[in-house]
Protein backbone atom coordinates (compact mmCIF):
# COMPACT_ATOMS: atom_id res chain seq x y z
CA UNK A 1 0.00 0.00 0.00
CA UNK A 2 0.98 3.56 -0.86
CA UNK A 3 1.51 5.75 2.46
CA UNK A 4 -0.24 9.25 2.39
CA UNK A 5 3.17 10.48 1.69
CA UNK A 6 3.41 8.76 -1.08
CA UNK A 7 -0.05 9.50 -2.51
CA UNK A 8 0.61 13.44 -1.67
CA UNK A 9 3.86 13.75 -3.33
CA UNK A 10 2.86 11.87 -6.65
CA UNK A 11 -0.37 14.33 -7.16
CA UNK A 12 2.34 17.07 -6.33
CA UNK A 13 4.05 16.47 -9.02
CA UNK A 14 0.83 16.38 -11.72
CA UNK A 15 1.37 20.21 -13.09
CA UNK A 16 5.00 19.46 -13.37
CA UNK A 17 4.13 16.49 -16.07
CA UNK A 18 1.43 17.81 -17.34
CA UNK A 19 3.76 21.26 -18.48
CA UNK A 20 5.83 18.48 -20.01
CA UNK A 21 3.71 16.72 -21.86
CA UNK A 22 4.52 13.68 -24.22
CA UNK A 23 8.35 15.18 -23.97
CA UNK A 24 8.47 12.78 -21.06
CA UNK A 25 7.22 9.58 -22.53
CA UNK A 26 9.05 10.73 -25.61
CA UNK A 27 11.95 10.63 -23.67
CA UNK A 28 11.19 7.73 -21.95
CA UNK A 29 10.70 5.31 -25.15
CA UNK A 30 13.83 6.83 -26.58
CA UNK A 31 16.15 5.94 -23.24
CA UNK A 32 14.54 2.76 -23.31
CA UNK A 33 15.17 1.67 -26.42
CA UNK A 34 18.82 2.94 -26.55
CA UNK A 35 19.63 1.04 -23.42
CA UNK A 36 17.34 -1.85 -24.20
CA UNK A 37 17.26 -2.29 -27.50
CA UNK A 38 15.85 -5.69 -27.35
CA UNK A 39 12.64 -4.52 -26.45
CA UNK A 40 11.95 -3.16 -30.00
CA UNK A 41 11.23 -6.75 -31.06
CA UNK A 42 8.05 -6.19 -28.27
CA UNK A 43 6.80 -2.70 -28.69
CA UNK A 44 4.99 -1.41 -31.85
CA UNK A 45 7.77 0.33 -33.74
CA UNK A 46 5.48 2.35 -35.78
CA UNK A 47 3.33 3.75 -33.50
CA UNK A 48 6.60 5.20 -31.74
CA UNK A 49 7.42 7.13 -34.82
CA UNK A 50 4.12 8.17 -35.54
CA UNK A 51 3.54 9.43 -31.83
CA UNK A 52 0.36 7.55 -31.30
CA UNK A 53 2.47 5.34 -28.31
CA UNK A 54 3.81 7.93 -26.11
CA UNK A 55 0.84 10.11 -26.24
CA UNK A 56 -1.14 7.37 -25.46
CA UNK A 57 1.29 6.52 -22.11
CA UNK A 58 1.44 10.13 -21.15
CA UNK A 59 -1.95 9.99 -20.77
CA UNK A 60 -2.41 6.88 -19.02
CA UNK A 61 0.55 8.17 -16.26
CA UNK A 62 -1.42 11.44 -15.99
CA UNK A 63 -4.40 9.44 -14.97
CA UNK A 64 -2.73 7.17 -12.96
CA UNK A 65 -1.37 10.01 -11.03
CA UNK A 66 -4.80 12.07 -10.70
CA UNK A 67 -6.30 9.19 -9.57
CA UNK A 68 -4.02 7.05 -7.34
CA UNK A 69 -5.85 7.58 -4.27
CA UNK A 70 -8.96 6.45 -6.16
CA UNK A 71 -7.54 3.68 -8.30
CA UNK A 72 -10.64 1.69 -8.67
CA UNK A 73 -12.10 4.73 -11.46
CA UNK A 74 -8.98 2.89 -13.36
CA UNK A 75 -10.05 -0.51 -13.45
CA UNK A 76 -11.56 0.04 -17.27
CA UNK A 77 -8.18 0.86 -18.08
CA UNK A 78 -6.05 -1.43 -16.88
CA UNK A 79 -7.68 -4.37 -17.77
CA UNK A 80 -7.93 -3.22 -21.63
CA UNK A 81 -3.91 -2.93 -21.31
CA UNK A 82 -3.65 -6.14 -19.30
CA UNK A 83 -5.11 -7.69 -22.35
CA UNK A 84 -2.99 -5.89 -24.91
CA UNK A 85 -0.15 -6.87 -22.55
CA UNK A 86 -0.85 -10.92 -22.95
CA UNK A 87 -0.96 -10.50 -26.47
CA UNK A 88 2.53 -8.78 -26.57
CA UNK A 89 3.72 -11.58 -24.22
CA UNK A 90 4.57 -9.02 -21.69
CA UNK A 91 6.51 -10.77 -18.77
CA UNK A 92 7.14 -9.28 -14.96
CA UNK A 93 10.70 -8.87 -15.84
CA UNK A 94 9.95 -6.12 -18.59
CA UNK A 95 8.47 -4.33 -15.96
CA UNK A 96 11.44 -3.37 -13.70
CA UNK A 97 13.31 -2.45 -16.83
CA UNK A 98 10.74 -0.06 -17.33
CA UNK A 99 10.21 1.33 -13.98
CA UNK A 100 14.20 2.22 -13.91
CA UNK A 101 14.01 4.23 -17.57
CA UNK A 102 10.52 5.81 -16.12
CA UNK A 103 12.64 6.84 -12.96
CA UNK A 104 15.35 7.86 -15.04
CA UNK A 105 13.46 10.31 -17.30
CA UNK A 106 11.90 12.19 -14.46
CA UNK A 107 15.41 12.53 -13.11
CA UNK A 108 17.18 13.84 -16.36
CA UNK A 109 14.04 15.80 -16.98
CA UNK A 110 13.42 17.36 -14.14
CA UNK A 111 16.33 17.62 -11.93
CA UNK A 112 15.41 19.86 -9.51
CA UNK A 113 12.05 18.67 -8.66
CA UNK A 114 13.35 15.27 -8.44
CA UNK A 115 14.35 15.05 -4.88
CA UNK A 116 14.43 11.96 -3.19
CA UNK A 117 11.07 12.19 -1.73
CA UNK A 118 9.69 12.35 -4.91
CA UNK A 119 12.51 9.31 -6.17
CA UNK A 120 10.88 7.48 -3.44
CA UNK A 121 7.33 8.25 -4.11
CA UNK A 122 6.99 7.70 -7.84
CA UNK A 123 8.83 4.40 -7.22
CA UNK A 124 6.55 3.22 -4.57
CA UNK A 125 3.63 3.97 -7.29
CA UNK A 126 5.51 2.23 -10.25
CA UNK A 127 5.78 -0.93 -7.78
CA UNK A 128 1.92 -0.89 -6.87
CA UNK A 129 0.81 -0.37 -10.19
CA UNK A 130 3.14 -3.17 -11.76
CA UNK A 131 2.45 -5.30 -9.15
CA UNK A 132 -1.41 -5.06 -10.08
CA UNK A 133 -0.58 -5.49 -14.18
CA UNK A 134 1.49 -8.79 -13.25
CA UNK A 135 -1.54 -10.35 -11.08
CA UNK A 136 -4.05 -9.68 -13.75
CA UNK A 137 -2.12 -10.50 -16.60
CA UNK A 138 -1.18 -13.58 -14.91
CA UNK A 139 -4.61 -14.47 -14.17
CA UNK A 140 -5.15 -14.05 -17.85
CA UNK A 141 -2.21 -15.91 -19.26
CA UNK A 142 -3.53 -18.85 -16.81
CA UNK A 143 -6.67 -18.52 -18.15
CA UNK A 144 -5.54 -18.86 -21.70
CA UNK A 145 -3.36 -21.88 -20.89
CA UNK A 146 -5.52 -24.23 -18.61
CA UNK A 147 -8.57 -23.83 -21.28
CA UNK A 148 -9.42 -26.80 -23.89
CA UNK A 149 -6.86 -25.63 -26.83
CA UNK A 150 -4.92 -23.21 -24.76
CA UNK A 151 -1.44 -22.67 -24.52
CA UNK A 152 1.43 -20.23 -23.00
CA UNK A 153 3.61 -18.12 -25.02
CA UNK A 154 4.02 -18.06 -28.87
CA UNK A 155 2.46 -21.02 -30.87
CA UNK A 156 3.37 -21.75 -34.38
CA UNK A 157 0.54 -21.47 -37.18
CA UNK A 158 0.05 -22.30 -40.64
CA UNK A 159 -1.47 -20.13 -43.05
CA UNK A 160 -4.44 -22.32 -44.20
CA UNK A 161 -6.52 -19.76 -46.33
CA UNK A 162 -5.82 -16.52 -48.20
CA UNK A 163 -8.87 -14.85 -49.77
CA UNK A 164 -9.32 -11.04 -50.72
CA UNK A 165 -12.71 -9.40 -48.90
CA UNK A 166 -12.23 -6.28 -51.10
CA UNK A 167 -9.86 -4.19 -52.78
CA UNK A 168 -7.68 -3.35 -49.59
CA UNK A 169 -8.46 -6.07 -46.95
CA UNK A 170 -7.25 -9.81 -46.95
CA UNK A 171 -8.42 -12.61 -44.94
CA UNK A 172 -5.90 -15.15 -43.72
CA UNK A 173 -7.04 -18.41 -42.01
CA UNK A 174 -4.62 -19.87 -39.45
CA UNK A 175 -4.41 -23.83 -37.75
CA UNK A 176 -2.05 -25.06 -35.38
CA UNK A 177 1.31 -26.59 -36.62
CA UNK A 178 0.79 -29.33 -33.64
CA UNK A 179 -2.75 -29.77 -35.40
CA UNK A 180 -4.34 -29.53 -31.88
CA UNK A 181 -7.38 -27.57 -31.19
CA UNK A 182 -6.85 -23.85 -30.07
CA UNK A 183 -8.93 -22.08 -27.36
CA UNK A 184 -12.28 -20.41 -27.95
CA UNK A 185 -12.93 -16.84 -27.89
CA UNK A 186 -15.18 -13.98 -27.46
CA UNK A 187 -16.45 -12.77 -30.59
CA UNK A 188 -14.56 -8.80 -30.77
CA UNK A 189 -11.14 -10.29 -29.08
CA UNK A 190 -8.26 -10.20 -31.07
CA UNK A 191 -5.14 -12.24 -31.59
CA UNK A 192 -1.22 -11.38 -31.58
CA UNK A 193 0.33 -12.10 -34.68
CA UNK A 194 4.81 -12.17 -34.62
CA UNK A 195 6.28 -11.33 -37.70
CA UNK A 196 9.48 -10.63 -38.96
CA UNK A 197 9.23 -8.13 -41.90
CA UNK A 198 10.79 -8.48 -45.08
CA UNK A 199 14.29 -5.83 -45.31
CA UNK A 200 13.28 -4.47 -41.61
CA UNK A 201 15.46 -3.94 -38.89
CA UNK A 202 13.99 -5.89 -36.22
CA UNK A 203 10.50 -8.82 -35.48
CA UNK A 204 6.69 -6.74 -35.05
CA UNK A 205 4.12 -7.82 -32.87
CA UNK A 206 0.35 -6.78 -34.31
CA UNK A 207 -2.96 -7.20 -33.15
CA UNK A 208 -5.90 -8.00 -35.05
CA UNK A 209 -9.57 -8.57 -35.04
CA UNK A 210 -10.59 -12.09 -35.55
CA UNK A 211 -13.13 -11.93 -37.74
CA UNK A 212 -15.23 -15.45 -37.90
CA UNK A 213 -16.58 -17.46 -35.17
CA UNK A 214 -15.17 -19.48 -33.30
CA UNK A 215 -14.76 -23.27 -33.77
CA UNK A 216 -12.24 -24.84 -32.21
CA UNK A 217 -9.63 -25.79 -34.59
CA UNK A 218 -8.36 -22.40 -36.08
CA UNK A 219 -8.77 -18.50 -36.59
CA UNK A 220 -9.36 -16.08 -39.01
CA UNK A 221 -7.91 -12.71 -39.22
CA UNK A 222 -8.94 -9.65 -41.66
CA UNK A 223 -6.15 -7.05 -42.15
CA UNK A 224 -6.38 -4.07 -44.48
CA UNK A 225 -3.70 -2.86 -46.67
CA UNK A 226 -1.74 0.35 -44.98
CA UNK A 227 -0.55 2.98 -47.13
CA UNK A 228 3.12 2.02 -47.66
CA UNK A 229 5.74 2.70 -44.99
CA UNK A 230 4.99 4.23 -41.68
CA UNK A 231 2.21 2.53 -40.45
CA UNK A 232 1.50 -0.14 -42.90
CA UNK A 233 4.72 -2.19 -42.27
CA UNK A 234 3.10 -5.85 -41.48
CA UNK A 235 -0.06 -5.38 -43.23
CA UNK A 236 1.85 -4.69 -46.52
CA UNK A 237 4.10 -7.62 -45.26
CA UNK A 238 1.23 -10.34 -44.69
CA UNK A 239 -0.42 -8.84 -47.97
CA UNK A 240 2.73 -9.13 -50.27
CA UNK A 241 4.63 -12.23 -48.62
CA UNK A 242 2.52 -13.97 -46.22
CA UNK A 243 1.30 -16.78 -48.46
CA UNK A 244 0.19 -20.44 -47.96
CA UNK A 245 1.77 -23.17 -45.65
CA UNK A 246 4.00 -20.25 -44.44
CA UNK A 247 4.53 -20.33 -41.03
CA UNK A 248 3.88 -17.69 -37.85
CA UNK A 249 3.54 -17.33 -34.31
CA UNK A 250 0.51 -16.42 -32.26
CA UNK A 251 -0.34 -15.75 -29.32
CA UNK A 252 -3.96 -16.41 -27.22
CA UNK A 253 -7.13 -14.68 -28.60
CA UNK A 254 -7.03 -11.45 -26.12
CA UNK A 255 -9.25 -7.99 -25.74
CA UNK A 256 -11.65 -6.81 -23.25
CA UNK A 257 -14.30 -5.11 -26.45
CA UNK A 258 -16.69 -8.01 -27.10
CA UNK A 259 -19.92 -8.86 -27.74
CA UNK A 260 -21.69 -9.44 -24.22
CA UNK A 261 -25.09 -11.26 -23.84
CA UNK A 262 -27.97 -10.03 -22.58
CA UNK A 263 -30.71 -11.42 -24.26
CA UNK A 264 -31.05 -7.54 -25.91
CA UNK A 265 -30.84 -6.00 -29.40
CA UNK A 266 -28.05 -5.71 -31.08
CA UNK A 267 -26.84 -2.57 -33.36
CA UNK A 268 -22.97 -3.33 -34.86
CA UNK A 269 -21.83 -0.14 -36.24
CA UNK A 270 -18.76 0.06 -38.65
CA UNK A 271 -16.38 2.03 -40.73
CA UNK A 272 -13.60 0.63 -43.23
CA UNK A 273 -11.35 -2.01 -41.49
CA UNK A 274 -13.40 -1.74 -38.22
CA UNK A 275 -15.81 -4.16 -40.25
CA UNK A 276 -13.56 -7.44 -39.11
CA UNK A 277 -14.77 -7.69 -35.50
CA UNK A 278 -18.53 -6.89 -36.11
CA UNK A 279 -18.22 -10.06 -38.48
CA UNK A 280 -16.83 -11.92 -36.06
CA UNK A 281 -19.87 -11.27 -33.53
CA UNK A 282 -22.81 -11.81 -36.53
CA UNK A 283 -21.14 -15.01 -37.69
CA UNK A 284 -21.82 -16.07 -33.93
CA UNK A 285 -25.17 -14.56 -33.99
CA UNK A 286 -25.95 -16.14 -36.79
CA UNK A 287 -24.50 -19.48 -36.01
CA UNK A 288 -26.50 -19.38 -32.36
CA UNK A 289 -29.72 -18.57 -34.69
CA UNK A 290 -30.62 -15.06 -32.19
CA UNK A 291 -33.90 -14.45 -32.04
CA UNK A 292 -33.49 -10.53 -31.15
CA UNK A 293 -33.17 -7.83 -33.93
CA UNK A 294 -29.60 -7.34 -34.94
CA UNK A 295 -28.90 -3.86 -37.13
CA UNK A 296 -25.52 -4.35 -38.80
CA UNK A 297 -24.72 -0.42 -40.04
CA UNK A 298 -21.43 -0.08 -41.85
CA UNK A 299 -19.70 3.00 -43.89
CA UNK A 300 -17.05 2.75 -46.42
CA UNK A 301 -15.18 4.87 -49.21
CA UNK A 302 -16.53 3.04 -52.20
CA UNK A 303 -18.12 -0.47 -52.80
CA UNK A 304 -14.83 -1.94 -54.04
CA UNK A 305 -14.05 -1.09 -50.59
CA UNK A 306 -16.65 -3.23 -48.73
CA UNK A 307 -15.57 -6.16 -47.34
CA UNK A 308 -18.16 -9.38 -46.50
CA UNK A 309 -21.03 -7.36 -47.96
CA UNK A 310 -22.39 -10.76 -49.56
CA UNK A 311 -21.72 -12.56 -46.77
CA UNK A 312 -24.06 -10.21 -44.85
CA UNK A 313 -26.70 -10.87 -47.40
CA UNK A 314 -26.13 -14.35 -47.21
CA UNK A 315 -26.59 -14.11 -42.99
CA UNK A 316 -29.28 -11.60 -43.55
CA UNK A 317 -31.62 -15.12 -44.08
CA UNK A 318 -30.70 -16.64 -41.11
CA UNK A 319 -31.60 -13.95 -38.31
CA UNK A 320 -34.01 -11.16 -37.43
CA UNK A 321 -31.18 -9.08 -39.88
CA UNK A 322 -31.38 -5.10 -41.33
CA UNK A 323 -28.10 -3.64 -42.59
CA UNK A 324 -28.13 -0.21 -44.03
CA UNK A 325 -24.48 0.76 -45.97
CA UNK A 326 -22.75 4.10 -46.55
CA UNK A 327 -20.04 5.15 -49.25
CA UNK A 328 -18.63 8.04 -49.53
CA UNK A 329 -17.69 7.44 -53.04
CA UNK A 330 -21.18 5.52 -54.88
CA UNK A 331 -18.86 5.14 -57.99
CA UNK A 332 -19.77 2.84 -60.45
CA UNK A 333 -23.39 1.94 -58.79
CA UNK A 334 -26.37 3.03 -60.57
CA UNK A 335 -29.96 4.10 -59.69
CA UNK A 336 -31.05 0.40 -59.81
CA UNK A 337 -28.51 -0.93 -57.36
CA UNK A 338 -29.46 2.22 -55.32
CA UNK A 339 -31.72 0.99 -52.18
CA UNK A 340 -33.05 2.41 -49.14
CA UNK A 341 -30.18 0.73 -47.05
CA UNK A 342 -27.63 1.70 -49.66
CA UNK A 343 -27.13 5.38 -49.17
CA UNK A 344 -24.41 8.45 -50.11
CA UNK A 345 -22.26 10.06 -47.72
CA UNK A 346 -21.61 10.18 -44.16
CA UNK A 347 -23.84 7.71 -41.55
CA UNK A 348 -26.78 9.60 -40.48
CA UNK A 349 -28.37 7.38 -37.57
CA UNK A 350 -31.37 9.90 -37.10
CA UNK A 351 -32.54 8.62 -40.52
CA UNK A 352 -33.33 5.01 -38.69
CA UNK A 353 -34.55 6.43 -35.26
CA UNK A 354 -37.76 4.67 -35.67
CA UNK A 355 -36.32 1.07 -36.15
CA UNK A 356 -32.93 1.49 -33.79
CA UNK A 357 -33.58 -0.18 -30.72
CA UNK A 358 -32.93 3.18 -28.84
CA UNK A 359 -34.01 2.23 -25.32
CA UNK A 360 -32.44 -1.44 -25.10
CA UNK A 361 -30.26 -2.39 -27.57
CA UNK A 362 -26.40 -2.96 -27.26
CA UNK A 363 -24.47 -0.77 -29.69
CA UNK A 364 -20.95 -1.59 -30.77
CA UNK A 365 -18.35 0.56 -32.46
CA UNK A 366 -15.40 -0.01 -34.20
CA UNK A 367 -13.47 2.30 -37.11
CA UNK A 368 -11.40 5.36 -37.19
CA UNK A 369 -11.63 7.49 -33.70
CA UNK A 370 -13.37 10.16 -35.64
CA UNK A 371 -15.51 8.15 -36.59
CA UNK A 372 -16.44 6.35 -33.68
CA UNK A 373 -16.23 9.97 -32.03
CA UNK A 374 -18.66 11.03 -34.35
CA UNK A 375 -21.48 7.33 -34.63
CA UNK A 376 -21.25 8.40 -30.62
CA UNK A 377 -22.43 11.49 -30.70
CA UNK A 378 -24.99 10.37 -32.33
CA UNK A 379 -26.43 7.89 -30.59
CA UNK A 380 -26.08 10.17 -27.49
CA UNK A 381 -28.39 12.66 -28.89
CA UNK A 382 -30.75 9.78 -29.95
CA UNK A 383 -30.71 8.97 -25.78
CA UNK A 384 -29.09 5.90 -25.98
CA UNK A 385 -27.61 5.53 -22.50
CA UNK A 386 -24.03 5.49 -22.75
CA UNK A 387 -23.33 2.55 -20.90
CA UNK A 388 -24.61 0.85 -23.68
CA UNK A 389 -22.05 2.13 -26.36
CA UNK A 390 -19.33 -0.25 -26.39
CA UNK A 391 -16.00 0.54 -28.55
CA UNK A 392 -13.04 -0.70 -29.68
CA UNK A 393 -9.85 1.61 -30.99
CA UNK A 394 -7.56 0.29 -32.76
CA UNK A 395 -3.86 1.18 -31.79
CA UNK A 396 -3.16 2.98 -28.97
CA UNK A 397 -6.33 3.92 -26.95
CA UNK A 398 -7.95 6.97 -27.25
CA UNK A 399 -11.29 8.35 -24.88
CA UNK A 400 -14.37 9.09 -27.19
Amino acid sequence: MLSEKHISIVKSTIPLLESAGTAITEHFYQRMFNHNPELKDIFNMSHQKTGGQPAALFNAVAAYAKNIDNLGVLSGAVERIAHKHTSFNIQPDHYPIVGHHLLETLRELAPDAFTPDVEEAWGAAYGLLAGIFIKREDELYQKSATQAGGWLGARQFRVTQKREESSLVTSFVFTPVDQQPVIGYEPGQYLGIKVAPTDHEFQEIRQYSLSDKPNGSSYRISVKREAIGIPGVVSNHLHDHLNLDDIVDIYPPAGDFHYIEREAPVVLISAGVGVTPMQSMLEMLADKAFDKPVFYLHACESVEQHSFNQRVNLLSEKINLQHHTWYRDIGSLNKDQMSANVQQGFMNLALLKSQLPLTDGDFYLCGPVAFMQFAKQQLLELNVSEERIHYEVFGPHADL
